[in-house]
Order: structure tokens, then sequence, then C-alpha cells
């Protein structure tokens, strides 16, 4: 593809000579411009000049006939200005307006739309306003849509639902709790379940660099496979050191996973590179296995605070807003990039490119394989919540709270 700066220059040259130029002329000048770019010459010369590919390529078939016989004489007929068929919205002054009514964003839920229910397509519009008494193509209504400033565009995830009134309030509190205690030097980390994979020869989304011609072979279809089943990674991120630690489940995630997960992290991370801490601070999704609401987490976070003989601070981010949580953006995300395009053959192969991730800016991540059984739906009764040593902060206790070590 040609860059910018090409386009303009050709758009000047055009502008320069086209008072000059006849019909033929013009489009041959538009050939050869576009054969001496090279590869994506035409789209480059014809978004340039707004001649259509078509006439280029017509041009460029000239050129060709001509060099091949270069004594045979120009035909004299050339067809004068304005002649020719009319343009479809000149020829059709309706047409344009029919079109713009059925994908104006405004009439999509409207009943009475003929295509509420289907696929906006170039096919289906042109169908649609064929049988309305707009006969047209499927490439003039493209190109109509383009001059219209619409394009092809995918869903966005920028939507969060409905922002809690204390929403803001809340990303303040945690701010200043996680500068607190990394100014007297205490661990902060960001905690979270990272979606779950299929494990196997199973596609995996993004391109990696492979020899022409031999894609990886992949499944048709994605059916779990019952031995290797799948792949659960929770995540633990040390947001002062910039690393992190993955447990790879093969079972369920559970809020005991995720203690557990934190439990392996200070093991074999955190005790060595938060020495002398006395209490440890943790952010949190509001939901899933850490959610705010699940009595297992507590019972869970307790055990750990116990085993640590430290207390827990723990943050949970307010509803709908998991995407602020760091780890989201400081790990996650990498991993993902690391691995896009490979099939995730097996557990091992998951552990190894997780823990060669890596980032210039130092992000550094240990994995290890949690093969343990976390068993679903375990009922925590109101006498083992009611040992939980949970002291609650008066801004929102429940996202916000202390869990105690058992003496």
């Amino acid at each position: 593809m040609q860059d910018a700066a090409t386009t303009q220059r050709i758009a000047e040259k055009f502008e320069a000579l086209s008072a000059m130029m006849d019909e033929r002329m013009r489009r041959q000048w538009a050939a050869s411009e576009a054969r001496a770019l090279g590869w994506g010459g035409v789209h480059a010369v014809s978004t340039a000049i707004g001649l259509s590919p078509h006439t280029i390529h017509k041009g460029l078939l000239e050129l060709v006939d001509r060099a091949a016989h270069p004594d045979t004489p120009l035909p004299d007929r050339l067809r004068v200005a304005g002649a020719g068929r009319k343009a479809a919205t000149v020829a059709d002054i309706a047409l344009a307006a029919a079109l713009e009514q059925m994908v104006d964003p405004v009439t999509r839920g409207d009943p009475q739309s003929p295509l509420r229910w289907t696929c906006k397509s170039t096919t289906q519009l042109a169908s649609e306003l064929t049988r309305q008494g707009h006969p047209v193509s499927p490439s003039t209504v493209g190109r109509l849509l383009k001059a219209s400033g619409y394009s092809l565009q995918s869903n966005r995830k920028t939507k969060e639902g409905a922002n809690h009134p204390d929403r803001n309030a809340q990303f303040e509190h945690i701010n200043a709790t996680v500068q607190s205690f990394q100014k007297h030097g205490q661990p902060v980390i960001s905690v979270d379940t990272k979606k779950k994979e299929l494990v196997g020869n199973f596609k995996n989304g993004g391109r990696e660099w492979l020899p022409q011609g031999e894609p990886e072979q992949v499944r048709v279809h994605d059916f779990m496979d019952k031995k290797l089943g799948k792949a659960i990674p929770y995540g633990v991120y040390d947001a002062t050191r910039n690393e992190g630690w993955v447990s790879v489940g093969m079972d369920h995630d559970t809020a005991r996973f995720a203690g557990e997960a934190i439990r392996r992290w200070w093991k074999k991370m955190g005790s060595k590179r938060h020495r002398g801490a006395s209490e440890l601070l943790i952010t949190a999704d509001g939901g899933g296995s850490n959610s705010s609401r699940c009595r297992l987490w507590k019972v869970a976070l307790q055990e750990l605070a116990t085993w640590l003989e430290m207390p827990i601070h723990v943050s949970h981010f307010p509803p709908g807003t998991s995407k602020w949580n760091k780890i989201e953006h400081r790990m996650f995300c990498h991993i993902t990039q690391n691995w896009r395009g490979r099939p995730l053959i097996s557990h091992e192969v998951i552990i190894h490119l997780i823990a060669n991730t890596s980032t210039e800016q130092g992000l550094r991540i240990k994995a290890e394989l949690d093969d343990a059984n976390y068993p679903l739906n375990v009922k925590v009764s109101d006498a083992e919540l009611a040992t939980v040593k949970i002291k609650r902060h008066k801004f929102h206790g429940e996202w916000n709270y202390v869990i105690h070590p058992a003496r």
C-alpha cells in the first residue's frame, strides 16, 4: 500500500494536468502512474484523483495493447464531456435518501424498518432498494455508503452498565490506599482470573510469523478434549515490583483456588521481594471467585491471613469497572499477546508461554500448574462466617475491609 505523501503527489500532478487531458488520456495517464507505483498503485491513484479502479484497469489494458501494436492508429472517436451513463444518484434522485433511511442508526429499532432483523450487507441493501423501486447493484451501494461517510464497523466494548454513585470515590480510595502501602514499603497486589482456555490443538486468536503457505493446522470444532480439559489461569500482579504470578488450575475457578494462588505467590515470590512486610493489600474485581459478596472468599482470606501471620486489606473495584484492575492491562494483555496464534496444546505449553512473557518495561512472570480439586457449591454457614475476623471500612465496608489472622 502507498503512503499519504505518495497519494498527495499524485493528486497534485493530476490537478496540474487534468485541464489538458481528454477522457482517453486521463485514464491512460492514471494507468501509467499506477503501473509505476507497483503493488497498490491502482488503489492509490483511484483514491488520489477519484477515478474508478475499473477505469484505471481499462487504461492498463490499453497501454499493454498499445505496446504490442505501436503502429496501430488511435481511434478518432472520443466521448464528449458529460456523456455516458448517469450516476445512480443523478438518474434516481431519491436513491440516496432511501439508502440513508435504511442504514441510519436511528431507524435500527424502528418496527417499520424493512431490514430491522437482517444483516445490512450491500447485497441485502441493494435487494431491498430494488424491491422499493430503486434498482441498484451491491457495488454501487458500497460506493454510496463510503461517499456518505459510512464504513464497516465492529462492536466495541465501551459500555460498563449503570455507574455506581460512589464509583469515582472508590477509585480515589483505592488509589490513596495503594500509595500509602507503597510509601510504607508494604506489598500491593492486583488479582483476577484470566479467561479460561481449552487445552488442545484448537485455534487461538491472532497471527504469528511462519513459512508462507504453512499455517499451523488445528481442529475445526472447539469441543473440549475430556482428557486435556481446560486451563484456568489465576493471576497475581505485584504493582510495586512489576512482577506477576499465575497459577494454572485444571478444576474449577473457586475462592479457595484464588486463595491458594495468592499463597503460592507469597511462598515463591512475595516473601523474597517484601522481606519484613507486616500487612498485605489486595485489589480485586467485585465478581468472580474473588467476589465482594462471596462468603468462601472471606473464609479463604481468613485462612491465608492466619498462614501469613499478617492482616490482609482488600479493596474491590465498583461493579462494571473490572477493566481498571491493573492486572488486566499490566499483565494479562501481555500474556495474550505472547501466545497469539499458537495452539495451547498442553498445560506444560501454557505454563512455558506464560512464564516467558516479558516487556521492555521489565515485566517478569512465573507460572505453575495447580492440579488440585476445587469443588463447586461449597456452602459457608453463618457460624463459619462469624469466625472470620473481618473489620469493615467506614466507607463502603462491603468493598473495603481488613481480615486479621486468627490467634
